[in-house]
């Protein structure tokens, strides 16, 4: 199963896992632990132990990839295996495992079923590790399985630093949350349904210096900061990332596509002098383009500066002329358009934080309509 289908999480599915713990399955401290959460770290700590076994990942995807229902830049990074390779999955750090969730459904357009596991560790008071999509957790926690499209929270079981829990093939996300890390998002409270992703720094400063430039070594992302990000407001400034007014922000008003009033404006996680337009729906899917001319950049955009256009094109990736396949470890890659141009998208601050938009899809058009919809941020 490939990345751009694999990963796409339904929003309210993960916020009732730490939000609505009444509808949980409450074991409550059962992981038979001696140490208590009263004997976490305060204060940042570094890892010494990598989140996976590194010599079996070929590559990873930095934070900040869009593609389907990952329509805002996505808050964890992907640990692609070398083909067909089981991975080891390591804690970083002592902690405790809090929640584990049996997941059946990666969220999409066309939602797909799977069978694996999303497992959260808290290291100190406040950081913590997330992982997503592990295929196979270890005995230890599967005492605590809490069955196919089931989850537990409460959970007290105690997890040593470098202690295997668990194994993938495949891919796996993984981010680090540091609850004293605050991102500069413009109204954080449009998260609330996610409340971690306003506290999602670059993981790998997290690690010791060695394990942190096996990281760099086999990450894709060759700009700083290298593991990626997922935040690229300012404030009265056309970049980042907006939500269709009136409906709840990141949650949005239905829970199978969450995402449908979602609008990125941004730059790519690979290459970031690329800009990307990422629609939560485009027809009747999310879809993510590349603009031509790679112009104006968002970033300079203000209301002073009336309405914009963007024609929407596909893109691909490229070493120098050779193509990406994808597949393999590549640095240094930049994004191209393609020729074919895929509609427009017509874009104008009337507000610092407010944005008139309408997309025409397979037209080009230069006003808007009475169709045209508010967006903030």
């Amino acid at each position: 199963m490939g990345i751009k289908n694999k990963h796409f999480v339904i929003c309210f599915i993960i916020a009732l896992v730490l939000l609505l713990s009444g509808c949980t399955t409450d074991q409550n401290n059962n992981g038979n632990s001696d140490e208590t959460n009263d004997d976490l770290v305060q204060g940042s700590i570094i890892f010494q132990y990598p989140p996976f076994d590194l010599d079996n990942i070929k590559y990873i995807e930095p934070l900040g990839f869009m593609s389907g229902g990952h329509v805002t830049p996505v808050d964890h990074q992907y640990y692609i295996s070398n083909d067909e390779t089981w991975v080891k999955v390591y804690s970083p750090a002592d902690g405790f495992v809090t929640s584990i969730q049996h997941m059946d459904i990666a969220a999409d357009d066309n939602p797909i079923p799977v069978d694996d596991y999303r497992v959260t560790i808290q290291h100190t008071t406040t950081i913590y590790s997330y992982y997503i999509h592990i295929d196979e957790i270890s005995e230890k926690l599967l005492a605590f399985d809490p069955g196919l499209g089931n989850h537990v929270t409460n959970l007290n079981v105690w997890i040593d630093a470098g202690e295997i829990i668990g194994n993938y093939t495949g891919s796996v996300d993984y981010n680090v949350v540091d609850e004293e890390v605050v991102l500069d998002f413009i109204n954080p409270s449009s998260y609330d349904c996610e409340p971690w992703k306003i506290h999602t720094p670059d993981p790998f400063d997290y690690f010791n210096t060695e394990i942190k430039n096996k990281m760099i070594n086999k990450c894709l992302r060759t700009d700083e900061p290298l593991g990626g990000k997922i935040c690229y407001d300012i404030d009265g400034k056309l970049v980042g990332t907006w939500f269709e007014d009136g409906t709840n922000g990141y949650q949005g008003l239905n829970q199978d596509r969450y995402w449908a009033g979602h609008l990125s404006i941004v730059y790519n996680h690979i290459d970031p002098d690329a800009i990307i337009i990422s629609i939560g729906t485009f027809i009747d899917t999310s879809e993510q383009f590349a603009v031509t001319g790679n112009s104006p950049d968002p970033a300079e955009i203000t209301v002073e500066d009336g309405l914009v256009i963007y024609e929407l094109t596909d893109f691909e990736y490229y070493k120098d002329d050779e193509l990406w396949d994808r597949n393999s470890l590549v640095q240094g890659i930049k994004l191209e358009n393609s020729e074919s141009i895929y509609g427009t998208i017509l874009l104008q601050l009337i507000e610092d934080q407010k944005l008139k938009v309408e997309v025409f899809p397979n037209e080009t058009v230069d006003s808007f309509t009475e169709n045209a919809k508010i967006y903030v941020k």
